[in-house]
């Protein structure tokens, strides 16, 4: 899939980028503001129990419109994936705990953690969006290096959802726009996105990643995403600044 998102010729142009709260989509966010881009950030609660991250992703599209004196429009959409359940996320399903992130499951094992369709509904409700916009980039942080093995997470997934779109919509059909999806972390490591992050003036202490916070919002820190992340600190030589339970 091609990428243009650092071609100078888009500045100006309006992106959507999908933000969780969590650290790889607030490095999404720095990059497409970074790039030029008019972001529009776009948020789900979607029954997930680490709701808390909603919290987290306000804090930091407050940040970056701060940061870069560009207003960032937030939209958190409701969508109940939990009425469907088939996740550790969304239903009464335990989620999983280990010592240490060495006790992962190799990447060809998709852990109950995996939300079914979830980035297909996100990038759909996305791409909607954009195309009522008019604009034709939307931004996912999703990573296929460091991460749990979610099959919505691969490149060649993401191709296949850019010639869907291209393929669905009024804006591509009839208008002639390209529309694209970009993926800048999508072959980074998370110690490569947090020095990326560090670069672009991210705060990482605003995010949460946690699958299974507690009740004040503290990470758990022995979750998947939990563990992945204070490796990818440790791998950065960048001081951690999550708070944990």
């Amino acid at each position: 899939m091609e990428d243009t998102a650092t071609d100078s010729s888009i500045d100006g142009r309006v992106a959507v980028v999908l933000v969780s709260g969590g650290l790889d989509s607030a490095t999404v966010l720095a990059a497409a503001v970074a790039d030029g881009y008019d972001c529009r950030a776009l948020s789900f609660r979607y029954g997930q129990r680490h709701a808390v991250e909603l919290d987290a992703a306000a804090r930091v599209v407050a940040a970056e419109s701060a940061r870069s004196g560009r207003r960032i429009v937030h939209e958190v959409v409701d969508i109940d994936l939990g009425r469907l359940g088939g996740s550790a996320l969304t239903a009464d399903i335990d989620v999983p705990h280990h010592a240490d992130v060495a006790e992962l499951a190799d990447e060809d094992s998709i852990p109950v953690t995996y939300v079914p369709a979830r980035n297909t509904v996100f990038l759909s409700f996305a791409l909607a969006w954009a195309e009522v916009l008019g604009a034709a980039d939307i931004f996912i942080g999703v990573n296929a290096v460091d991460y749990s093995g979610y099959p919505d997470c691969r490149p060649e997934y993401l191709a296949a959802f850019e010639t869907m779109a291209n393929l669905a919509t009024k804006a591509a059909t009839q208008d002639g726009v390209r529309l694209r999806i970009h993926a800048p972390l999508v072959e980074l490591t998370k110690a490569e996105i947090i020095g990326l992050g560090e670069q672009l003036g991210v705060d990482y202490g605003l995010t949460s990643s946690c699958y299974d916070p507690a009740d004040d919002g503290g990470a758990c820190g022995t979750c998947d995403s939990c563990l992945l992340r204070a490796a990818g600190f440790r791998a950065a030589g960048v001081a951690d600044p999550t708070r944990y339970a």
